[in-house]
């Protein structure tokens, strides 16, 4: 007798899978012939979650958690940025709103040094109740604009994206859905947003991280740093033959170790040696995009 299969979903379970995949087709818009300004091959976004550990303190999680935070705040960030600085590619820093009262000494600096700042939510949580999330999405961005001297148009957020643009944010970075940008609409097929992807196999928490939200010891990654540089420079090679889009996430509490930081600027200073690298920040990019590749609604 053939043992019965549990781990088959039921019908009715197995059709749901499908109708959502078929939703979310429908709601991510690829961009026909896609292209970068002439001698651009690919554009390489590094950016940066600033977020000092700010879920971990909401978690009330141990000491050693939050200690991470404060180092990546009080040094990790400004060894990284140094070297971006020295290498002279601009980044995006992705910063909740309450950073702007905990580090803003080292926001004045790199937005001093070209660098963007973009939405991460107040403090690193989007609430549902759309009073709360208008609420601390208003906040973040003023506080975010203020010390940047112009309007904040990025987030990578869980944010509407109704209220997103409304309050003239153009793009967000918050999905691994796709490989090139793509536009997305919200549930009911409106508020087209940009989107920059990124993947967590260019994530550095998942590479160098130990303790990871209460994670078990068996799950635990402290890779070699050259190791991961072998790794990076695969994909980046990869989507440079295609064409593609590179978009690397970094945490200054994670990467801004010093051996990390070295592997970050060999990393970089060998995708120079190849033809057509641009490192845009993700508002450049996407003002590019949004200028030559407009979203044009489906003809119904």
């Amino acid at each position: 007798m053939t043992p019965k299969d549990t781990t088959a979903p039921a019908p009715d379970a197995f059709q749901g899978l499908v109708d959502t995949a078929r939703f979310q087709r429908a709601r991510r818009i690829p961009i026909p012939d896609f292209a970068y300004p002439e001698g651009v091959k690919l554009a390489v976004n590094f950016t940066l979650d600033f977020d000092a550990m700010l879920l971990r303190r909401l978690l009330n999680e141990p000491w050693g958690q939050k200690a991470k935070g404060e180092f990546g705040g009080r040094v990790g960030v400004w060894r990284i940025m140094e070297m971006f600085d020295a290498e002279d590619v601009k980044v995006t820093l992705f910063t909740p709103g309450r950073i702007c009262e905990l580090y803003p000494q080292v926001l004045h600096h790199v937005v001093a040094k070209g660098h963007e700042l973009a939405d991460h939510m107040w403090e690193h949580e989007v609430y549902a109740d759309p009073q709360i999330e208008d609420a601390h999405l208003t906040r973040t961005l003023a506080a975010l604009s203020q010390i940047a001297g112009k309007p904040i148009t990025g987030t990578r957020s869980s944010h509407t994206p109704g209220l997103l643009r409304s309050k003239g944010v153009v793009y967000n970075s918050f999905t691994s859905a796709d490989y090139l940008p793509f536009y997305e609409l919200d549930a009911q097929g409106e508020n087209p947003i940009l989107q920059l992807p990124f993947h967590y196999a260019l994530d550095d928490a998942m590479f160098f991280s130990f303790g990871w939200l209460d994670t078990p010891n068996q799950a635990q990654r402290v890779m070699d740093v050259d190791e991961v540089f072998e790794i990076w420079w695969d994909a980046f090679l990869q989507q440079y033959k295609t064409g593609g889009y590179v978009n690397f996430l970094l945490h200054p509490f994670v990467s801004g170790h010093a051996m990390r930081v070295d592997m970050l600027q060999r990393l970089i200073q060998r995708m120079k040696t190849l033809p057509g690298v641009w490192f845009p920040t993700c508002d450049t990019l996407a003002q590019h995009i949004l200028t030559q590749h407009p979203y044009t609604p489906a003809a119904e």
